[in-house]
């Protein structure tokens, strides 16, 4: 008797478990989902991965904390890429000044168009890398690396905005502009977050 309620109770086990996995689609949460990427920044979870190394050893991996003197030097970036196709690379802290006040979220960090395969070098810079400098008491930021595929190449007129330059990199919506030059949604992501730590002065 003991062991049929045993078995019984292990195949109740089983079964919740696979209503569970029905419910998720048999996927485990993706950590974009987790800390709010979608649908604060993007409607869904991209399927690709970018590498972003800061130095040797030193990676972002899917919302690590890094600090803010750890990120100041452009990256090395890669990804999944067709050598014949052009692509988009945006990186974008949603948390500015904070998450829970965003008011002057999105805030641009890099922007490069026309990038040939995954060699960013390559591209057209619209803003050059500034590095993470989120502002004291304003807790963890999340600084969002997006790629995007592009249809062909965009044409701008628009100028290169300097690192230390503060121009048109507030309240940008990374939706909006991959709606305007027809994106679709981004094909590859990686994230880390930062908070202050007074490294920067």
């Amino acid at each position: 008797m003991i062991s049929v309620c045993l078995f019984e109770s292990d195949t109740f086990g089983q079964n919740q478990n696979k209503s569970k996995s029905k419910r998720t689609g048999g996927r485990r949460s993706s950590p974009v989902r987790r800390d709010g990427i979608v649908p604060d920044v993007i409607d869904s979870v991209p399927k690709g991965k970018i590498t972003v190394k800061y130095t040797p050893g030193l990676e972002v991996k899917y919302g690590n904390e890094l600090t803010p003197t750890q990120v100041k030097v452009q990256p090395v970036v890669e990804w999944p890429a067709d050598k014949d196709s052009y692509y988009t690379l945006a990186m974008v802290d949603p948390d500015a000044p904070s998450r829970k006040d965003p008011m002057f979220g999105q805030y641009k960090h890099w922007l490069v168009i026309n990038i040939a395969g995954s060699d960013v070098t390559k591209g057209k810079s619209l803003a050059e890398y500034k590095g993470s400098g989120p502002p004291k008491d304003t807790g963890l930021h999340r600084y969002i690396f997006l790629v995007y595929k592009q249809p062909g190449i965009i044409n701008t007129t628009e100028k290169t905005v300097a690192t230390d330059s503060l121009t048109g990199r507030p309240f940008f919506k990374v939706r909006d502009y991959a709606k305007t030059n027809r994106l679709g949604q981004p094909v590859a992501i990686n994230y880390f977050q930062a908070q202050f730590d007074g490294s920067l002065g």
